[in-house]
């Protein structure tokens, strides 16, 4: 006989003397935890892509109203320019007309030596012809 039918033959006979003792092979039970998560991963997926596409949108507002700012000061300083070329074309019609008076062009005459055959000085801007 060999080992392994004596221990078979050895155990069934104990088992024939005392059959109040079984002797069963001891079964290890696994234990399987579940592990709630608190996010899935589509649930992951889809906060990174609506926060990519919110802080995508907020990029384009806040550059956008960049621009936009940029461009009111560039009007605003265009109509302080167009405000001081205004005055100074008043201005400048103001000295025109101060320096286009009559009475001082016949004093300017009289002073370099022109003679004057008519006493009546006309403005260049009243003659149509």
């Amino acid at each position: 006989m060999s080992a392994s039918e004596a221990r078979n033959w050895q155990q069934s006979w104990q088992q024939q003397t005392n059959p109040t003792i079984h002797t069963e092979p001891e079964r290890k039970v696994k234990v399987k935890i579940n592990k709630k998560r608190w996010v899935t991963t589509g649930e992951k997926v889809l906060y990174t892509v609506c926060s990519a596409i919110a802080v995508t949108a907020l990029f384009f507002i806040v550059s956008f109203s960049i621009s936009v700012d940029s461009i009111n000061r560039d009007v605003q300083q265009m109509e302080q320019q167009m405000d001081k070329q205004q005055v100074q074309n008043e201005n400048l019609e103001y000295k025109v007309k101060e320096l286009s008076n009559p009475d001082r062009i016949l004093k300017i005459a009289k002073e370099n030596g022109l003679k004057i055959q008519n006493a009546e000085v006309k403005q260049a801007s009243t003659i149509s012809n």
